[in-house]
């Protein structure tokens, strides 16, 4: 019987100790982030999300971008993250505060997304590199989204829209192929990821 207590009281205290550690210990250092009003510029910081960029976002995990992509730029004494560009600073808790869900991604078979709407903020390239990642980034293997377009007939003009493809990836004569509106969304979510701004914590070199 004794040992049946002590048993018990051993996986209650390991429980305990592990929801401490894990879920309130977290929650007192980090629930209490709020935006950082930027005097200067006279905005609070980390900007929020909205509109077609926060329907991206969904469009994003929908399509499992985050197996491949990471949102987390390293300090330098951990990696090679600002060496490379990927940002002009750590990220730090306080950047998350309005992603629901949260991209953060284990895995980097593709490069870092933290600040790529700084790096890049084209949205003919990302519709390119979407459609056909090879044509504007060599050696690739980022598969292609082409069901996030469509091919359509040129009814008069050509769409403002439609994507400016050369080569095995043009569309034939007559046709032109031109976003969804899940890709233009998914584009404007990947422009908004610029976290290049300066916070009391994480200032900008």
């Amino acid at each position: 019987m004794n040992r049946m207590r002590n048993l018990f009281i051993g996986f209650f205290a390991t429980f305990i100790s592990s929801w401490l550690g894990l879920v309130v210990a977290p929650h007192l250092q980090f629930g209490g982030l709020k935006e950082h009003l930027d005097e200067d510029e006279n905005q609070y910081l980390p900007p929020a999300r909205t509109g077609l960029a926060e329907r991206g976002a969904r469009v994003y995990a929908a399509n499992g971008c985050v197996y491949c992509h990471t949102q987390q730029v390293r300090p330098a004494h951990q990696g090679s993250d600002l060496a490379r560009g990927w940002g002009a600073r750590r990220t730090v808790a306080r950047d998350y505060i309005h992603d629901r869900p949260h991209f953060l991604g284990t895995m980097r078979t593709g490069p870092d997304l933290a600040n790529i709407g700084h790096r890049q903020n084209n949205e003919g390239w990302h519709h390119k590199h979407l459609y056909a990642p090879q044509s504007v980034s060599k050696g690739s293997i980022m598969p292609p989204f082409r069901y996030l377009y469509k091919t359509q007939r040129i009814v008069g003009a050509p769409s403002a829209d439609a994507l400016q493809l050369e080569g095995p990836d043009a569309p034939q004569p007559g046709f032109e192929i031109v976003p969804t509106e899940d890709a233009k969304a998914l584009v404007a979510y990947l422009i908004s990821l610029n976290r290049n701004y300066p916070l009391p914590e994480a200032p900008v070199d």
